[in-house]
């Protein structure tokens, strides 16, 4: 199962994975099949820290006036109260996981697969430590992953600023257009294209950075300047701007950091040291104008960065961080696709996947929390950290090796950032099964396992990461398959957002229609494709629900009294599964139970090939066309007016039979009115889960 947050509440998504998951596992465990689905929640670093700094701030108190161990204590608290609320309204929906083996991404179990797999790494020189540029997220105070930021076009402003030429006249200047001023402190070149003859005499100059007492900085040419945006001028400040930075690295450039990590500028501004970023935009901005060096301001659609979980701007910045070197990793899992090892479906995620691992950073696995998996680093007191520190599976392990090495006096300190989520549900496939401990059982008989199902915007996230990881520790791909899912939109094909107000909530939707309703709902979609979900669909799958009770109810009035032990023996004799036992039925029973049989090798060839809305129409077609509207009344003449006790026993028989296969075959989909209707039907007492 992916790991829903622990802070979550069940949403359309959540039910959509949980129907798939629980079709595929009830399916393959009714055929016989050992199957073992892992229920589990993801202790979410970010969202859960936010939840539990908001309940404080409630009460008066900043997470930075408890010690670490108080805050991290209350987060255990939190979670002891509130954890369960995603577990328990998932088993509302009918999953039908092993909730025995339910995992946490905290447990004592995961924590130490966790540690052990940033070992192993390190070892290899897989994982390393640097001050790079990354994204930073100024009110969470942590770095976050390039996949952790959405980009929203928004309105906002081009501003275009004179820089002169050095030795020039007051009339000798460049035009730069920038779409965020306050980092002119960060300049530390200009650049033109070597193409554009509008700007070849100055290339090898200098040029003065505005409102800076006159810092100098080479004009230069690169290729990257695009001569079309703005006025063809490019100013570089590889401190706050990702290709700025790529350009700094490759031309040998020095990088500037004008900014705090709370979002305000630093001493290189200047007077606008302090200053909020946005704040001393407008006041630049302002000065600029004073001054004579701003040109114009046009409006301009922004492509802005924004945080997924907290929402604010994200700003580039450098920070050191501890990073995964990904290429090696990547090769592997692109090799697994390659030779048939790993299945994707839809196919055409396949090329989404190759794209994404070909052109793959470097993972920043750090983060500046309090809550999550401690990097299992420490220090030397007195040393610097990029020179001296000591990777270790536990503290005492880590003090032993320092002295060792350092003397009986040494002092250590642990490495205060937490490894990103996304880490730890990298190996959720082995590490819930007991790796590193190959031994364990679960690992030896459900790794590799077989589907893995999700929905198709965490491919990246999730997705190939396990992959990777899989490889790199256990030498397998994780799964053979790996079965996408779409989003579920409104009616009208739109997201569902509580702005819109559109959102459909699953609670309500099962208080209102059913659980099978909905289940049988969400199965109907196609692989990777959206899903338009809306109440018509509900209200005419909630009828279908209403249709087989009623069927239900009509079987049971027209069988015989349990009590008839000859009658039942001559119902249960007949198996019809032969083609001499379907010849000596009269036409109409002949004719439902070979649709029915037919219906079962189609059926099973969708399950197999994971066409569940295909498996679902089909069901529902037989069952309400052929079975309810035509053969239910076609019996009533046998049942009620033909006198003949033998073609009424038959007719009884077919009865059974086929109402007991459409149970069986729709069970996957809704179970819980075909397990109370198999119960009142069936003499062995079994549950329909298991047959």
């Amino acid at each position: 199962m992916p790991p829903p947050n622990v802070t979550g509440s069940l949403h359309m998504g959540h039910a959509m994975f949980v129907t798939l998951e629980d079709i595929m596992v009830r399916y393959f465990r009714m055929k016989g099949r050992p199957a073992l689905w892992i229920p589990g929640t993801d202790h979410a670093g970010i969202a859960t820290q936010l939840v539990v700094e908001k309940m404080l701030a409630a009460e008066g108190v900043k997470r930075t006036d408890l010690t670490r161990e108080e805050f991290t204590k209350k987060v255990w608290e939190w979670k002891e109260k509130y954890g369960g609320t995603i577990t328990n309204q998932i088993r509302r929906l009918g999953a039908s996981c092993d909730w025995s083996r339910e995992h946490f991404t905290l447990d004592e179990q995961l924590s130490r697969a966790v540690v052990e797999a940033f070992i192993r790494l390190h070892d290899k020189g897989l994982i390393y430590q640097g001050s790079y540029l990354v994204n930073w997220s100024p009110n969470l105070q942590t770095a976050v992953s390039d996949l952790e930021v959405e980009y929203s076009e928004e309105p906002g402003n081009l501003y275009f600023i004179k820089y002169r030429v050095a030795g020039g006249t007051r009339d000798d200047f460049l035009t730069i257009a920038t779409t965020r001023p306050e980092t002119v402190f960060g300049d530390v070149a200009i650049a033109v294209n070597p193409e554009d003859k509008r700007y070849a005499q100055h290339v090898g100059k200098l040029a003065i950075v505005p409102l800076t007492c006159g810092r100098h900085v080479p004009i230069i040419a690169d290729r990257y300047v695009d001569p079309e945006f703005g006025t063809g001028v490019l100013k570089i400040s590889p401190g706050h701007d990702h290709n700025d930075y790529h350009i700094a690295r490759k031309l040998g450039l020095p990088i500037l950091n004008v900014m705090n990590k709370d979002g305000t500028l630093n001493d290189v501004a200047g007077l606008y040291s302090g200053m909020d970023r946005f704040e001393a935009r407008e006041k630049l901005w302002s000065d600029l104008v004073e001054t004579n060096l701003a040109v114009k301001k046009e409006p301009y659609t922004l492509r802005v960065p924004r945080s997924q979980r907290g929402g604010e701007v994200i700003e580039p910045l450098i920070s050191k961080q501890w990073f995964v070197t990904m290429e090696p990793l990547a090769e592997k899992a692109l090799r697994a696709v390659e030779e048939g090892q790993l299945t994707i479906l839809p196919e055409r995620f396949e090329k989404i996947y190759n794209h994404w691992l070909t052109n793959i950073k470097d993972w920043c696995i750090s983060r500046q929390l309090w809550w999550g998996h401690r990097i299992p680093v420490w220090y030397i007191v007195g040393k610097k950290c990029e020179e001296d520190y000591i990777v270790a599976r536990t503290k005492e392990e880590a003090f032993a090796k320092a002295q060792e090495k350092y003397g009986k006096s040494v002092e250590i300190y642990q490495d205060p950032d937490v490894l990103d989520t996304w880490f730890s549900s990298a190996l959720w496939p082995f590490s819930t099964l007991g790796w590193p401990d190959l031994s364990k059982e679960d690992y030896k008989h459900f790794y590799p396992s077989t589907v893995l199902e999700t929905g198709h915007d965490i491919l990246f996230f999730w997705v190939a990461r396990m992959v990777m990881m899989g490889i790199e520790f256990t030498g397998s791909v994780p799964f053979s398959y790996v079965y996408l899912h779409g989003l579920i939109r409104d009616s009208e094909g739109r997201k569902m957002s509580k702005t819109l107000g559109n959102v459909i909530d699953p609670l309500d939707t099962i208080k209102d229609y059913g659980t099978d309703a909905l289940r049988f709902t969400l199965s109907l979609g196609t692989a990777g494709q959206d899903l338009n979900l809306s109440t018509e669909r509900l209200a005419s799958n909630k009828a279908f629900t209403n249709k087989l009770w009623n069927a239900g109810k009509f079987l049971l009035q027209n069988l015989p009294d349990r009590s008839d032990v000859s009658a039942w023996d001559f119902l249960l004799a007949n198996k019809f599964d032969t083609e001499a036992s379907l010849q000596k039925l009269p036409l109409p029973e002949c004719w439902v139970v070979t649709g029915l049989h037919e219906l079962i090798d189609r059926v099973s060839t969708s399950y197999d090939k994971f066409f569940f809305g295909d498996a679902a129409r089909e069901i529902y077609d037989f069952f309400w066309a052929d079975f309810a509207d035509w053969y239910i009344e076609a019996s009533k003449t046998r049942l009620y007016h033909s006198g003949d006790k033998l073609a009424a026993a038959t007719a009884q028989s077919v009865l059974l039979y086929v109402f007991e296969n459409i149970l069986k075959l729709l069970h996957p989909f809704m179970p819980f009115v075909t397990e109370e209707l198999w119960q009142k039907a069936s003499t062995n007492g079994y549950s329909l889960a298991y047959h």
